[in-house]
């Protein structure tokens, strides 16, 4: 398992946000422009929750709620469990392996410091793993 610290993660990304009183389709058309599946909701520059694709879907969308007049605020999960950036990848994906979720706000005394999502943890061994299956596919290719 990676024992990268959560820092070697989020170090270049860009921190995304949006203030409770947004509407679901301002939030979506944020994650759409930068490509990415969950903001951060604060409250000035305090963390207050996280918004995800999975909440315009399931909260908003199958729920029947207007994505022009529903606020993040109302569809969030609030307090969300967080990882500081000095706890290690793995304990990352500990938390939303148990918590059952696919992104996790990183956090540093109450304000957003980043995000980890289960691509970004595993990125590197991913990168590994699919390296070693192409090459054993080129090598039964020769060999076949």
């Amino acid at each position: 398992m990676p024992t990268r610290p959560v820092r070697a993660v989020t170090r270049n990304q860009r921190i995304h946000t949006v203030p409770a009183s947004a509407t679901v389709r301002t939030a979506a058309h944020v994650m759409k422009e930068h490509r990415i599946g969950a903001l951060m909701v604060v409250e000035g520059e305090r963390l207050i929750g996280i918004f995800t694709e999975r909440d315009a879907l399931f909260r908003v969308l199958a729920g029947g709620l207007d994505p022009d007049r529903t606020r993040v605020g109302e569809v969030m999960t609030a307090d969300p469990t967080t990882v500081s950036p000095d706890q290690s990848v793995m304990h990352a994906l500990h938390l939303m392996h148990e918590g059952g979720f696919r992104h996790l706000p990183v956090a540093e005394r109450g304000m957003p410091a980043g995000m980890v999502s289960i691509r970004d943890a595993l990125g590197v061994e991913l990168s590994r793993f699919e390296r070693e299956v192409h090459d054993r596919e080129v090598i039964a290719e020769i060999l076949g």
